[in-house]
Protein backbone atom coordinates (compact mmCIF):
# COMPACT_ATOMS: atom_id res chain seq x y z
CA UNK A 1 0.00 0.00 0.00
CA UNK A 2 1.05 3.58 -0.65
CA UNK A 3 3.17 5.73 1.67
CA UNK A 4 2.92 9.44 0.88
CA UNK A 5 5.05 12.41 1.91
CA UNK A 6 2.90 15.55 2.19
CA UNK A 7 4.87 18.80 2.16
CA UNK A 8 3.66 22.12 3.55
CA UNK A 9 5.44 25.47 3.68
CA UNK A 10 6.64 25.53 7.29
CA UNK A 11 10.31 26.41 7.87
CA UNK A 12 11.19 22.80 8.74
CA UNK A 13 10.09 21.40 5.39
CA UNK A 14 13.56 21.92 3.92
CA UNK A 15 14.80 19.05 6.11
CA UNK A 16 13.56 16.65 3.41
CA UNK A 17 15.61 18.19 0.60
CA UNK A 18 18.27 15.51 0.89
CA UNK A 19 16.10 12.57 1.94
CA UNK A 20 16.12 9.51 -0.32
CA UNK A 21 12.92 8.78 -2.20
CA UNK A 22 12.47 5.53 -0.28
CA UNK A 23 10.21 4.91 1.70
CA UNK A 24 7.85 7.27 -0.13
CA UNK A 25 5.76 6.09 -3.06
CA UNK A 26 4.50 9.59 -3.80
CA UNK A 27 5.54 13.10 -2.81
CA UNK A 28 2.77 15.69 -2.72
CA UNK A 29 3.43 19.41 -2.33
CA UNK A 30 1.01 22.08 -1.11
CA UNK A 31 1.26 25.54 -2.69
CA UNK A 32 4.89 26.76 -2.72
CA UNK A 33 6.34 23.51 -1.38
CA UNK A 34 6.95 22.21 -4.92
CA UNK A 35 10.20 24.21 -4.74
CA UNK A 36 11.59 22.14 -1.84
CA UNK A 37 12.60 19.13 -3.92
CA UNK A 38 12.39 18.34 -7.65
CA UNK A 39 10.75 14.91 -7.52
CA UNK A 40 7.25 15.85 -6.40
CA UNK A 41 4.36 13.98 -8.00
CA UNK A 42 1.38 16.25 -7.29
CA UNK A 43 0.99 19.91 -6.48
CA UNK A 44 -2.21 20.82 -4.60
CA UNK A 45 -3.26 24.46 -4.58
CA UNK A 46 -6.44 26.56 -4.16
CA UNK A 47 -8.09 28.67 -6.83
CA UNK A 48 -6.37 31.87 -5.66
CA UNK A 49 -2.79 30.55 -5.70
CA UNK A 50 -0.80 33.21 -7.61
CA UNK A 51 0.15 32.21 -11.15
CA UNK A 52 3.65 33.62 -10.68
CA UNK A 53 4.26 31.09 -7.90
CA UNK A 54 3.45 28.08 -10.03
CA UNK A 55 6.34 25.87 -11.14
CA UNK A 56 7.86 26.82 -14.50
CA UNK A 57 6.39 24.82 -17.40
CA UNK A 58 9.49 22.68 -17.89
CA UNK A 59 9.49 21.79 -14.19
CA UNK A 60 5.98 20.37 -14.43
CA UNK A 61 6.53 18.00 -17.35
CA UNK A 62 7.89 15.05 -15.38
CA UNK A 63 5.93 11.91 -16.44
CA UNK A 64 3.00 11.23 -14.12
CA UNK A 65 3.17 14.65 -12.49
CA UNK A 66 -0.06 16.60 -12.11
CA UNK A 67 -1.65 19.69 -10.63
CA UNK A 68 -4.58 19.18 -8.22
CA UNK A 69 -7.17 21.97 -7.93
CA UNK A 70 -10.63 22.46 -6.46
CA UNK A 71 -12.09 20.44 -9.33
CA UNK A 72 -10.33 17.46 -7.75
CA UNK A 73 -10.26 18.12 -4.03
CA UNK A 74 -13.75 19.54 -3.45
CA UNK A 75 -15.51 16.29 -4.51
CA UNK A 76 -12.96 14.29 -2.50
CA UNK A 77 -13.44 16.35 0.65
CA UNK A 78 -17.20 16.07 0.23
CA UNK A 79 -16.83 12.32 0.64
CA UNK A 80 -15.64 13.05 4.18
CA UNK A 81 -18.36 15.53 5.13
CA UNK A 82 -17.21 18.73 3.43
CA UNK A 83 -15.18 21.77 4.42
CA UNK A 84 -17.24 22.98 7.39
CA UNK A 85 -16.58 19.79 9.33
CA UNK A 86 -13.11 18.99 7.97
CA UNK A 87 -11.54 22.44 8.38
CA UNK A 88 -10.77 24.72 5.46
CA UNK A 89 -6.99 24.71 5.41
CA UNK A 90 -4.92 23.19 2.62
CA UNK A 91 -3.05 20.64 4.76
CA UNK A 92 -6.33 18.99 5.75
CA UNK A 93 -7.83 19.39 2.28
CA UNK A 94 -4.83 17.78 0.59
CA UNK A 95 -4.89 14.89 3.07
CA UNK A 96 -8.58 14.16 2.50
CA UNK A 97 -7.93 14.19 -1.24
CA UNK A 98 -5.12 11.68 -0.76
CA UNK A 99 -7.36 9.44 1.34
CA UNK A 100 -9.94 9.39 -1.43
CA UNK A 101 -7.51 9.16 -4.34
CA UNK A 102 -4.98 6.59 -3.12
CA UNK A 103 -6.42 4.85 -0.05
CA UNK A 104 -2.85 5.03 1.34
CA UNK A 105 -1.32 3.03 4.16
CA UNK A 106 0.44 6.09 5.58
CA UNK A 107 0.54 9.85 5.05
CA UNK A 108 3.64 11.52 6.51
CA UNK A 109 3.32 15.29 7.08
CA UNK A 110 6.27 17.68 6.99
CA UNK A 111 6.06 21.46 7.27
CA UNK A 112 2.28 21.37 7.88
CA UNK A 113 2.40 22.34 11.57
CA UNK A 114 0.31 25.54 11.39
CA UNK A 115 2.59 27.10 14.00
CA UNK A 116 3.74 30.65 13.31
CA UNK A 117 6.49 32.17 15.50
CA UNK A 118 6.21 35.80 16.54
CA UNK A 119 9.61 36.56 14.99
CA UNK A 120 11.76 35.02 12.31
CA UNK A 121 10.65 33.08 9.25
CA UNK A 122 7.14 31.64 9.30
CA UNK A 123 7.58 29.73 6.03
CA UNK A 124 10.53 28.07 4.31
CA UNK A 125 10.68 30.96 1.83
CA UNK A 126 10.59 33.69 4.50
CA UNK A 127 7.52 35.35 5.98
CA UNK A 128 4.04 34.50 4.78
CA UNK A 129 0.41 34.70 5.81
CA UNK A 130 -0.64 32.43 8.73
CA UNK A 131 -3.66 31.28 6.76
CA UNK A 132 -4.89 28.53 9.12
CA UNK A 133 -5.06 31.11 11.94
CA UNK A 134 -7.50 33.35 10.08
CA UNK A 135 -10.88 34.00 11.75
CA UNK A 136 -12.84 31.20 10.11
CA UNK A 137 -15.75 29.26 11.58
CA UNK A 138 -14.29 25.97 10.31
CA UNK A 139 -10.99 26.47 12.15
CA UNK A 140 -11.98 27.11 15.76
CA UNK A 141 -9.84 24.15 16.86
CA UNK A 142 -7.04 23.02 14.56
CA UNK A 143 -6.37 20.17 16.99
CA UNK A 144 -9.93 18.90 16.67
CA UNK A 145 -9.81 19.07 12.88
CA UNK A 146 -6.49 17.19 12.87
CA UNK A 147 -7.98 14.53 15.15
CA UNK A 148 -11.05 14.19 12.94
CA UNK A 149 -8.77 13.69 9.95
CA UNK A 150 -6.73 11.06 11.79
CA UNK A 151 -9.89 9.15 12.76
CA UNK A 152 -11.24 9.21 9.20
CA UNK A 153 -7.86 7.94 8.03
CA UNK A 154 -7.87 5.21 10.68
CA UNK A 155 -11.34 4.09 9.60
CA UNK A 156 -9.82 3.12 6.26
CA UNK A 157 -6.61 1.69 7.70
CA UNK A 158 -4.32 4.69 7.15
CA UNK A 159 -1.78 6.03 9.65
CA UNK A 160 -0.94 9.74 9.86
CA UNK A 161 2.52 10.71 11.09
CA UNK A 162 4.14 14.09 11.72
CA UNK A 163 7.78 14.15 10.58
CA UNK A 164 8.36 17.69 11.84
CA UNK A 165 10.37 18.17 15.04
CA UNK A 166 9.19 21.64 16.05
CA UNK A 167 5.99 22.99 17.63
CA UNK A 168 2.87 21.75 15.90
CA UNK A 169 -0.91 22.03 15.98
CA UNK A 170 -1.18 18.56 14.48
CA UNK A 171 -2.20 15.80 16.88
CA UNK A 172 -0.51 12.96 14.99
CA UNK A 173 2.34 10.94 16.51
CA UNK A 174 5.85 12.09 15.63
CA UNK A 175 8.02 9.90 13.49
CA UNK A 176 11.01 9.62 11.18
CA UNK A 177 11.11 8.30 7.60
CA UNK A 178 12.86 5.08 8.58
CA UNK A 179 10.08 4.24 11.03
CA UNK A 180 7.08 4.68 8.74
CA UNK A 181 6.79 0.97 8.00
CA UNK A 182 5.72 0.49 11.62
CA UNK A 183 3.19 3.36 11.69
CA UNK A 184 -0.30 2.34 12.77
CA UNK A 185 -3.70 4.03 12.40
CA UNK A 186 -4.88 6.15 15.32
CA UNK A 187 -6.52 4.17 18.14
CA UNK A 188 -9.94 5.64 18.79
CA UNK A 189 -13.38 4.89 20.17
CA UNK A 190 -15.60 3.79 17.23
CA UNK A 191 -18.79 4.52 19.15
CA UNK A 192 -17.64 8.05 20.00
CA UNK A 193 -16.58 8.65 16.39
CA UNK A 194 -19.96 7.38 15.26
CA UNK A 195 -21.65 9.85 17.59
CA UNK A 196 -19.61 12.71 16.08
CA UNK A 197 -20.58 11.62 12.56
CA UNK A 198 -24.23 11.39 13.59
CA UNK A 199 -24.05 14.90 15.00
CA UNK A 200 -22.60 16.15 11.71
CA UNK A 201 -25.47 14.56 9.82
CA UNK A 202 -28.01 16.15 12.17
CA UNK A 203 -26.48 19.62 11.81
CA UNK A 204 -26.55 19.32 8.00
CA UNK A 205 -23.83 21.90 7.36
CA UNK A 206 -22.81 20.21 4.12
CA UNK A 207 -22.05 22.56 1.19
CA UNK A 208 -21.51 20.56 -2.05
CA UNK A 209 -19.83 23.44 -3.90
CA UNK A 210 -17.20 23.79 -1.18
CA UNK A 211 -17.94 27.53 -1.02
CA UNK A 212 -19.10 27.34 2.58
CA UNK A 213 -18.49 31.06 3.20
CA UNK A 214 -21.45 31.84 0.95
CA UNK A 215 -23.73 30.07 3.46
CA UNK A 216 -21.95 31.12 6.66
CA UNK A 217 -25.14 32.55 8.14
CA UNK A 218 -26.59 29.08 8.75
CA UNK A 219 -23.61 27.72 10.71
CA UNK A 220 -23.58 28.00 14.50
CA UNK A 221 -20.12 28.46 16.03
CA UNK A 222 -21.23 26.95 19.33
CA UNK A 223 -22.53 23.81 17.62
CA UNK A 224 -19.24 23.43 15.75
CA UNK A 225 -17.25 23.88 18.95
CA UNK A 226 -19.33 21.13 20.59
CA UNK A 227 -18.70 18.94 17.56
CA UNK A 228 -14.96 19.58 17.83
CA UNK A 229 -15.14 18.37 21.44
CA UNK A 230 -16.80 15.14 20.29
CA UNK A 231 -13.98 14.43 17.85
CA UNK A 232 -11.29 15.16 20.44
CA UNK A 233 -13.01 12.86 22.92
CA UNK A 234 -13.21 10.07 20.33
CA UNK A 235 -9.41 9.85 20.21
CA UNK A 236 -8.86 9.52 23.95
Amino acid sequence: MTTILLLGSGPGVTACAGWPRVPFDRIVAINNAWAVRPDWDELVHPWDFPAERMPPPAHGKRPGRRIVTEADFVPAQNLYGGFVYAGATMAFTAAYWLLAEYRPRCIAFLGCDMHYPASGPTHFYGTGSPDPLRPDITLQSLEAKATRLAIHAARQGCALVNLSDGPSRLTFPRGVPSGLAGARPLPHDPAAAGAALAREAALDYFVPSGRYWEEAGRFDAGELAALDALWLAAAR
